[in-house]
């Protein structure tokens, strides 16, 4: 198994271009079996989740052409319904396929989803909702027998949660059904308004997308498009992370502020300096970081559960004592014993966890847990003192595009071995 060998205390200084959104991604490539015609995707990103999705959509009979950060599909020869266990199990968001393929087919086989172990994830809300827009399913030891009988209705659609997948897998299932249906307490984030700019450049048409309430009059079919990717708004918040614990100056190339605006206040109230151009966002640190408040995982557009980790590394080089607590997963802590392995002084008790900063961190062997734990240990591991060996490093792979080549290019010792 690969790993990462990192030697902390490095300045970085340069520009990095921010990859696309990989929680934007993924619905996109799955609402693209809906398509009659040809679809281009731009700035889709190099990870082992886009390479799962492409599999899967392989699998279903469509044709998939990969180059560079471009991906072409083509659905008109997918003949299948259903996705194998071992597909399913490779990543979380493999259950958006499922409102793709209700959409196309009016039936679906799958089993339950995989992805990272950081609590419960139930998808009781897609499956209610679905169920509100006539869809029979059957549950049996984890798999998943869903069919409609008749045609797949409209409906007024109530979340107890804003739930991101919940939401898109409604949008997916309503966009070529009959009337209108309305989704209230929808998800808001920047990921759900790409979804329906792309579904509405095929012929969709969807309003209200990343407000309350989204409105989808169903269609009879979709054509082909091109759509460009928003940037990653996680992946910014990480290479900020970086710069804040290393010193230095960064531009990153892409990044918009308008979709980071809860976490870019926090790296300001820890003494960065960020500033906001039309073609990025410019940090910069001088290493003396200030603690940060509160930090309070909420739905977007509150500070995002996955930016959670990352900051949290940060603020162990901060002066004085910052305040997590995390609202969205139960087990989003798994990263704290590692950096607690390096030196870090972190409490954790039920939701909140207590980081006591101005202390030294240095490198060992450590073991990352799932995918923005991962991205918190390379934060920590740069800014150490000494070499830090950072294993399970599939996890990060699969939300961060050539994480180690791009912190080398701006001046990191960081090396996959």
């Amino acid at each position: 198994m690969a790993e990462y060998v990192v030697n902390g205390g490095h300045r970085l200084n340069g520009c990095i271009d921010i990859q696309g959104a990989k929680n934007s991604a993924l619905p996109i490539l799955a609402a693209a079996i809906l398509c009659k015609d040809q679809v281009v995707l731009h700035n889709c990103p190099n990870l082992s989740d886009v390479t799962t999705s492409v599999k899967i959509l392989r699998y279903l009979g469509c044709t998939v052409c990969c180059e560079g950060s471009t991906v072409v599909i083509d659905s008109k020869g997918m003949y299948r319904c259903d996705i194998p266990t071992e597909l399913m199990r490779e990543m979380r968001s493999s259950i958006v396929f499922l409102g793709a393929i209700l959409g196309r087919f009016r039936q679906a086989q799958m089993s339950l989803p995989g992805g990272c172990e950081i609590g419960p994830r139930p998808i009781d809300l897609h499956l209610s909702s679905l169920r509100q827009m006539g869809v029979e399913i059957d549950e049996n030891h984890g798999l998943l027998d869903c069919k409609i009988p008749g045609a797949l209705q409209s409906a007024d659609i109530t979340l107890s949660f804003p739930s991101v997948g919940a939401t898109e897998n409604i949008m997916l299932a309503a966009v070529c059904s009959r009337g209108v249906t309305t989704i209230t307490n929808a998800a808001r984030e920047p990921e759900i308004s790409d979804l329906a700019d792309f579904l509405n450049s095929c012929g969709a048409k969807i309003t209200g997308a990343g407000e309350t309430t989204i409105y989808i009059e169903g269609v009879r079919t979709l054509g082909g498009t091109q759509h460009i990717i928003i940037p990653d708004r996680i992946v910014t918040s990480t290479y900020m992370a970086c710069t804040a614990v290393c010193g230095g100056k960064l531009f990153l190339k892409g990044a918009l502020q308008s979709h980071s605006g809860s976490v870019n206040s926090v790296f300001e109230q820890c003494g960065c300096l960020v500033d906001y151009m039309p073609e990025g966002i410019y940090i910069s640190s001088n290493k003396n970081l200030k603690k940060a408040r509160l930090v309070r995982t909420m739905p977007y557009p509150g500070f995002p559960t996955d930016a959670q980790a990352p900051v949290m590394a940060m603020c162990c080089f901060a002066d004085g004592t910052s305040v997590f607590v995390e609202n969205m997963f139960e087990s989003r802590y798994k990263h704290v014993d590692e950096l607690c392995r390096m030196g870090a002084a972190i409490y954790v008790h039920d939701k909140v966890a207590v980081v006591e900063g101005s202390r030294k961190l240095y490198g060992t062997t450590v073991s990352a847990q799932d995918l923005r734990g991962g991205a918190a240990l390379v934060v920590a591991a740069l800014g150490a003192e000494g070499t830090t060996y950072i294993k399970g490093i599939n996890h990060i792979d699969r939300g961060y595009e050539n994480l180690e080549v791009l912190l080398s290019d701006v001046g990191a010792d960081i090396k996959r071995i």
